[in-house]
């Protein structure tokens, strides 16, 4: 069951990634006007000034980037190195010209271009306190040891050091890495957000310390609604506007939890609610997705859409999991 459920979290993160991409970076209100709810793979909108002439279907950075880590991973036998990462993460962007076609976040961008320049990889990112270390996370949640925290920690910690090397970034990505590794283990959403909680404290010592909100107490009051009862709609409204739905750690990070829990680890609803909701649609995806993913296993997205996914991409991705599975064993 394992073995599904690392499969299902890495085309988890693709699925929420594509069911996003048409909708990021646009406020609530545009979304819900031009799209109501999205519950399909739609083309990237002709008005759009990032995904013009995407197809439906095709998923952006944020899993490309995942897919990096994963080759990296593979490439050096399951040990996580910072610096192998790093220039990765910027192979990509040179292959891709995202520092002209505006694909990369502001923290990653400025690191790259560090990198670029010579700064080593432990200073490159010594600033960063945005969503680009938790969206690109899953491959490490999914080779990583739900019973050793602080080794998860360790893993998140060098998987993020080139591009989002301080405690904000560190803790909420290590939040999220914890709850996937937690999901492939357990279907106790108990277990898995204790787990997470503890990943955050531990990350929250590690990089450079600076300044935020806290992704604990924002995930803990999303959960208070959930658990209280509030209708789908409210949920949202609240989400976006309370929590927050951009491209600050501390707001992408317990919304995209916060959602996988709503959706009571189901990757189809997950993710529909992420591309629906406003704001870093994507990459919220991306997260939501590769935990629901890890929740039910790759059974619960449906073929067809698994599919889709490896063919307007160009890319194996049950494969690519399959081959990271023994690292985590």
């Amino acid at each position: 069951m394992s073995l599904s459920k690392v499969v299902g979290s890495l085309v988890g993160v693709a699925l929420g990634d594509a069911m996003g991409m048409p909708s990021e970076l646009w406020s609530r209100k545009k979304v819900k006007e031009r799209f109501g709810k999205i519950t399909e793979f739609l083309p990237g909108p002709d008005d759009h000034f990032i995904v013009k002439g995407f197809k439906a279907g095709e998923f952006t950075d944020d899993t490309s980037q995942a897919i990096k880590i994963c080759q990296s991973i593979i490439k050096n036998n399951g040990k996580i190195e910072a610096a192998s990462i790093a220039y990765a993460i910027l192979e990509w962007a040179e292959e891709n010209d995202a520092f002209n076609k505006r694909y990369l976040g502001p923290s990653s961008e400025k690191a790259l271009r560090n990198i670029q320049n010579g700064v080593p990889v432990e200073e490159a990112g010594g600033m960063g306190d945005t969503n680009g270390a938790a969206m690109r996370i899953a491959p490490i949640g999914m080779i990583s040891k739900s019973e050793d925290i602080t080794a998860l920690v360790d893993n998140v910690e060098e998987a993020s050091k080139g591009t989002h090397n301080t405690n904000i970034a560190i803790a909420g990505a290590a939040m999220l890495a914890a709850a996937i590794s937690t999901a492939i283990d357990t279907d106790n959403w108990n277990t898995i957000l204790e787990n997470a909680f503890k990943a955050y404290d531990v990350g929250m010592n590690r990089g450079n310390d600076t300044y935020g909100a806290s992704s604990k107490v924002r995930l803990k009051l999303a959960l208070e609604w959930i658990d209280n009862g509030d209708e789908e709609e409210v949920l949202m409204d609240k989400l976006y506007n309370i929590i927050g739905a951009g491209v600050a750690t501390t707001e992408a990070v317990p919304t995209a939890i916060a959602l996988a829990y709503y959706a009571k680890g189901d990757p189809m609803k997950g993710t529909q609610l992420a591309a629906s909701l406003g704001g870093d649609c994507d990459t919220i995806g991306a997260m939501t997705g590769g935990l629901c993913g890890a929740y039910s296993g790759i059974e619960a997205i449906p073929l067809d859409i698994v599919e889709q996914l490896e063919t307007v991409n160009n890319v194996n991705l049950r494969e690519l999991a399959e081959r990271l599975y023994p690292y985590r064993r």
